[in-house]
C-alpha cells in the first residue's frame, strides 16, 4: 500500500496537466505505452502546427523539507527531444494542499545535464509557505508559461 500513494498522485500530476492543456485549446495524445514521454500536445499556430512531448514531475515537499532558495526536478529523464517540455507540478507543503499550486512548462532549453548524471531544472524556491516561482522563471509558470510554449519554436531557441 505504501508504494500506491506516489504513482496515483504522479497519474493525478500528470492528468492535471493534460487538463491545462486541453482548456488552452491544445490536443492531447496518449501513447499506448508510456515509454518515455506521458504524452504529446498539438497546436495550430499562425504559421505552423506547433508538436510538444511532454514529460510530467511531480514535486511533493513534505512538512519536514528544509527550506531552499533553488527548487525543482533533479533526476533521470528517460527520453530527451529539443521541442519537450519537462512540466514539473509543484503541490504545497505536505497534506495541506490537494492540488498543485503551481506548474512550471519548462522547455529543453532550460534542462541542464548534470555533472553526476541526469537531469535538472529548478525554477522555484521553497519557502515555510511552500514552492514558489523564481524571479528569473516566473515566465514559465501556470498561464503565461502554456501560453510561451505556442510561441516557441526550435527556431526561437
Amino acid at each position: 500500500m505504501k508504494g500506491s500513494a506516489p504513482k496515483t498522485r504522479d497519474y493525478f500530476a500528470e492528468m492535471y496537466v493534460a487538463g491545462l492543456f486541453a482548456d488552452h485549446g491544445w490536443n492531447v495524445y496518449f501513447p499506448r505505452r508510456d515509454e518515455g514521454f506521458d504524452f504529446i500536445v498539438t497546436k495550430k499556430s499562425a504559421a505552423e502546427a506547433v508538436i510538444r512531448p511532454i514529460q510530467v514531475k511531480g514535486l511533493y515537499p513534505t512538512e519536514s523539507k528544509k527550506s531552499r532558495s533553488v527548487f525543482g526536478y533533479q533526476g533521470k529523464l528517460s527520453q530527451i527531444h529539443e521541442e519537450m517540455v519537462l512540466a514539473i507540478v509543484f503541490f504545497g507543503r505536505g497534506a495541506r494542499e490537494k492540488a498543485p499550486v503551481h506548474v512550471a512548462f519548462m522547455p529543453r532549453s532550460e534542462i541542464r545535464r548534470r555533472q553526476r548524471g541526469g537531469w535538472r531544472s529548478v525554477p522555484a524556491s521553497l519557502t515555510e509557505k511552500g514552492p514558489s516561482p523564481r524571479k528569473e522563471f516566473q515566465q514559465f509558470f501556470d498561464a503565461a508559461g502554456l501560453d510561451r510554449l505556442e510561441e516557441q519554436t526550435s527556431k526561437a531557441k
